[in-house]
């Protein structure tokens, strides 16, 4: 099996390095997690201009192919930038989510501004107690006329600060775990009702509860049929797992390298500490975790773009996360016990990349719960 990329998936990886070498230092980057923000515009108008919002969606849908390898190559080299910019988020959960289940007109509306740049999107799904079940949906969209009225709380969503439009779930019909009467809605997020908590992740990037008190919107603002959207949800949570995996190995693998260049640098007891084979011993340990969870994100990226059927999928995204999860865990705890102290710090990028990797252990499922899941399917 050839498990080298395509020449358009080469030219992808090296725009990315292009993009990083030339723009994205350690500095800069503290100056964008700091700012109001919390993310460059300049930046995001410059991710559409390269193409990157659109290579998550099908030539269908105005992108580039929406292939799953394509998704895991980006992915990965903005982990080893440790990019804070709402790629997924925005282009990669909410541009996926409206083409899974938009009408065509809808499709227009949405997705060629979010390719353009000129729309962000926050996918408000999580609730308190919903512990990464994508079917548990307490908040309530009831009809009223020809208005639908949403009561409801969301939690840890990623960019809502900063979104234009929310993509909310909220329940039609059913009970508070049934998978059956899920609906999407686009709200505006200075809809009367709404309300927005902004946080600080760990990671410095930017989250937010939000409350939905009677608000009321067009029965137009559904995207697709009425209860009829968990099929979909799945298929983008599966991508979006995909996605903060790729970008863990590329967090990791920078870890790894920062590690092995400061062992050759650090000295104790006059020697430098990359002599040491107790050392030596737990760095290449690290390289093998490393290279693991490669291996499965690959084979889980594959799976994704086959013609297996949907268990099958979500079943190798589920292998990858738990393995990847086992990773981080060593990597980034080594990383920063071989750094010591100073690796926990801010003026040290190795602090930055262990609490970012800290993050994406969790999101979407830590590894506990990728263990359980792919032990049910």
């Amino acid at each position: 099996m050839d498990f080298s990329y395509s020449e358009v998936q080469q030219m992808l990886q090296d725009s990315v390095k292009k993009f990083v070498s030339k723009n994205y230092d350690f500095d800069t980057r503290s100056k964008i997690i700091e700012s109001e923000a919390g993310y460059s515009k300049d930046n995001w108008q410059l991710f559409a201009e390269l193409g990157w919002l659109a290579v998550p969606l099908s030539e269908e849908d105005g992108g580039l192919g929406g292939s799953a390898v394509d998704l895991m190559v980006m992915m990965e080299e903005f982990g080893k930038a440790n990019l804070v910019e709402p790629f997924l988020p925005s282009a990669v959960i909410g541009g996926s989510l409206v083409a899974e289940l938009a009408t065509n007109d809808q499709k227009s509306q949405i997705l060629e501004k979010v390719v353009g740049g000129n729309l962000q999107l926050a996918y408000a799904s999580a609730e308190t107690g919903s512990r990464f079940n994508v079917s548990k949906v307490a908040t309530s969209a009831e009809a009223k006329g020809d208005d639908i009225v949403i009561n409801g709380k969301k939690i840890a969503v990623l960019n809502g600060p900063n979104a234009d439009q929310l993509l909310v779930c909220a329940r039609e019909r059913g009970g508070e775990s049934d998978a059956d009467g899920i609906s999407i809605f686009l709200v505006d997020p200075n809809t009367p009702g709404v309300t927005i908590r902004p946080f600080t992740n760990i990671d410095g990037q930017k989250s937010s509860e939000i409350d939905f008190i009677d608000v009321t919107i067009t029965g137009a603002s559904r995207i697709g049929d009425p209860g009829d959207a968990f099929a979909a949800m799945e298929k983008v949570n599966d991508k979006a797992v995909l996605g903060v995996s790729a970008e863990a190995v590329g967090v990791l693998e920078t870890l790894l390298q920062k590690t092995v260049e400061y062992s050759k640098t650090r000295k104790q007891f006059g020697t430098v500490i990359g002599t040491f084979q107790a050392l030596q011993h737990r760095m290449a340990d690290m390289f093998i975790e490393c290279q693991l969870a490669r291996s499965i994100v690959v084979m889980a990226a594959m799976k994704l773009d086959s013609s297996a059927d949907q268990r099958e999928k979500t079943k190798a995204v589920s292998a990858a996360k738990s393995r990847v999860g086992k990773a981080i865990r060593r990597v980034s705890q080594e990383a920063v016990q071989i750094h010591g102290g100073i690796g926990v710090t801010n003026e040290l990028d190795v602090g930055h990349y262990f609490k970012r990797a800290t993050a994406l252990e969790i999101m979407f499922g830590n590894t506990d719960y990728h263990v359980e899941r792919f032990a049910s399917l």
